[in-house]
């Protein structure tokens, strides 16, 4: 029970990195790899304010906010600059790792000892459960930390999924996704796509760092290596999640994002629960993208030859 609690933790964590790939790749069709430097962004910068006594709340701000810095530095490059969209995502990622390092001062950050988002909500499960490490639940033993992280996560990811139903709905969120579908007709009604990209890029890169600054605090520590093959991770999601639910709103691919991250990552912990080697994730994982990539396309081909009429 604790597996699969752990495992629905997880993925509501990494729920956030795949709203923020579903912002840069679905809304604006812009291949934003910035996404793997602002996730390790995230993780270190809270993780070094919080080893320092900082309130976890604003240790997290803070990392959002500078997820939203590094997403705002891509699209400055891109719209300004007239850098490529993927050349700007790949020198902004290059330069955050050496970043993190400077921020961090080390490879890796413990927060062992420090007081975390979860710290509070672990003291609350563990006065209505008692001292006791694990809590009973449904008949299974289940960490009071995992307990608290999950119920703490699962609150911010219906928050955060609702605010951004709601901001889409705005003049600014239809703006933005407009942008995306058609930028000639924004510009012709005398909206700046520009902005649009940059203020989006940003947003997006905000969810990532936060994914990243909630991993750090679930796991216990930050790592500068922890956004490698992240956006491979939030694609993957986003697939699961239109396979299951399908796009036919900004709403329900927001759902399909949330439920695509868990699913996931639900499936990758039976995998290893399996017997699977944790050094073959990534490549496992990476082919998997393919072939959920190239499936539909293959699909869509055989039933085109099943319909042809023979000679």
């Amino acid at each position: 029970m604790s597996l699969l609690v752990g495992a629905i933790s997880i993925g509501l964590v990494l729920t956030f990195l795949a709203l923020g790939i579903f912002i840069s790749l679905r809304v604006f069709k812009f291949a934003d790899i910035t996404a793997e430097g602002s996730f390790a962004l995230g993780g270190a910068s809270a993780a070094i304010l919080l080893v320092t006594g900082v309130n976890p709340f604003l240790a997290t701000f803070v990392a959002v906010l500078s997820g939203f810095l590094a997403g705002m530095t891509t699209g400055l490059l891109n719209t300004r600059l007239k850098v490529h969209e993927l050349l700007s995502g790949i020198l902004v990622m290059t330069a955050l790792y050496s970043i993190n390092l400077r921020i961090m001062g080390k490879s890796n950050v413990s927060l062992l000892n420090a007081e975390t988002l979860f710290t509070p909500l672990q003291r609350l499960v563990d006065k209505m459960y008692g001292p006791e490490a694990y809590a009973i639940i449904l008949g299974w033993k289940v960490s009071s930390f995992d307990l608290a992280a999950c119920l703490g996560v699962f609150l911010v990811a219906v928050v955060i999924a609702w605010l951004l139903n709601l901001f889409f709905r705005t003049h600014i969120g239809t703006a933005m996704r407009a942008t995306g579908d058609n930028p000639q007709m924004i510009r012709a009604l005398g909206q700046d796509t520009n902005t649009m990209l940059i203020f989006g890029l940003g947003l997006s890169n905000a969810l990532i760092a936060l994914s990243g600054a909630l991993l750090a605090q679930f796991q216990g520590f930050a790592d500068v290596q922890m956004g490698i093959g992240m956006m491979v991770w939030g694609i993957a999601s986003l697939i699961i999640g239109e396979a299951l639910i399908g796009i036919r709103s900004t709403a329900m691919s927001i759902v399909a994002a949330v439920s695509g991250s868990i699913v996931f990552r639900l499936l990758v912990s039976i995998a290893l629960r399996w017997g699977l080697n944790p050094n073959d994730l990534k490549l496992i994982t990476a082919v998997f993208v393919l072939l959920a990539l190239a499936l539909p396309g293959f699909l869509d081909k055989i039933k085109r030859t099943e319909g042809r009429p023979s000679a």
